[in-house]
C-alpha cells in the first residue's frame, strides 16, 4: 500500500483504518492528530475512513510546554 505520510511517499504493509496505521507504524496514538486527505479528524473518526493507496495522511504531535 502506498501512502503520502508527513509530505513522503511511503510504502506500508496493507491497512484498513487509522488506528490500523498507528499501530503499524509505532505512533503515541494519545499524543497524536490526523489529517486525512486533507480532512483534520477528531480521534473518534479515525475508524469511520478507510483508507486507500494514494492517499495523503498528516501527523501532528501534540507536545505540551510553558
Amino acid at each position: 500500500m502506498k501512502l503520502t505520510l508527513n509530505g513522503e511517499l511511503q510504502e506500508i504493509p496493507p491497512v484498513r483504518t487509522l488506528p490500523e496505521l498507528v499501530e503499524a507504524l509505532g505512533l503515541p496514538a494519545a499524543a497524536l492528530l490526523i489529517e486525512h486527505n486533507g480532512l483534520a479528524l477528531l480521534r473518534d473518526e479515525w475508524t469511520a475512513r478507510p483508507l486507500a493507496d494514494g492517499d495523503r495522511i498528516e501527523f501532528l504531535r501534540i507536545t505540551a510546554g510553558g
